[in-house]
């Protein structure tokens, strides 16, 4: 979608950017030419990516971190400065999720959820912002949900989480657009991943039924979605701030008075025929 080279010499961290959209992210920052550093909990998860890395040229580093924690992630923008003189764009994408009823969620599994998609977006862009800040330059693409907006049953916690990170886009996006950083979001529906198929749809019921809720009946996929950060990112987006793009299918959309049928298929009660 963009073209050769339109990430030439710039750095990007990505966190959680060894899995799902974080790793098609990753891909796509790199194949464009950018120095990518992906981060998460676990480097484990970043073998996949290495090992593209090694066969493609691409420039990529692995780093552990924690998001909750806020020196942890001053420290690693630190060192990115350090080592590669910059940071340029930050992707937030690590997060956590699963299906709850607000009943009976665990008052740790509201505080992790919020720790990690909220609290850990503030630090990594506090962190970032400062650098960004003092070059001049940056670019911050924040990942959240359409239920930010909606709300959805089983997902308090997350939606939550997503709906602070939301409003933060904005808030950011007006403060820090005059020091030269602009702050968007992108909004995916369902897609497809392994990790999401075992938290929120494990069994092929489930699958079925959010498939059959969205209105192209379809999951999305994750280069789509990596599409849409990547274009954020880019010059091509210099205009655009303070934005979320969201990329669904039309999950969001309610049903209305037809309950998801398209209206040719509506029976109507032979008064109204006329």
């Amino acid at each position: 979608m963009l073209a050769p080279g339109t990430f030439d010499g710039r750095t990007v961290l990505i966190t959680g950017g060894g899995t799902g959209l974080g790793l098609e992210c990753s891909r796509k920052f790199a194949t464009l030419g950018a120095t990518v550093v992906c981060a998460s909990r676990s480097l484990e998860h970043h073998a996949t990516l290495l090992g593209e890395a090694e066969e493609n040229g691409w420039t990529v580093t692995s780093r552990a971190v924690d998001v909750r924690e806020a020196k942890d992630v001053r420290e690693l923008v630190a060192e990115i400065v350090d080592l590669h003189g910059s940071l340029d764009v930050l992707v937030n994408n690590a997060a956590g999720n699963f299906i709850r009823p607000s009943l009976k969620l665990a008052p740790k599994g509201w505080r992790t959820v919020i720790d990690i998609a909220l609290n850990g977006v503030f630090y990594c862009s506090q962190a970032a912002g400062r650098v960004m800040a003092e070059a001049g330059f940056g670019r911050i693409v924040n990942i959240v949900a359409p239920y930010a907006e909606t709300g959805m049953p089983g997902v308090a916690h997350s939606a939550s989480a997503k709906a602070g990170v939301l409003a933060l886009t904005k808030t950011l996006a007006a403060e820090w657009a005059g020091l030269g950083i602009r702050v968007n979001a992108v909004s995916p529906g369902p897609f497809k991943s392994r990790g999401a198929a075992e938290r929120l749809w494990p069994t092929e019921a489930m699958e079925d039924a959010v498939r059959e809720s969205i209105p192209v009946k379809r999951f999305g996929h994750t280069d789509e979605v990596a599409d849409a950060v990547l274009y954020l990112a880019a010059p091509d987006a210099d205009f655009v701030n303070g934005c979320c793009l969201t990329i669904d299918g039309g999950w969001r959309l309610p049903t209305g008075l037809t309950g998801g049928l398209p209206a040719d298929k509506v029976a109507r009660r032979k008064d109204n025929d006329d």
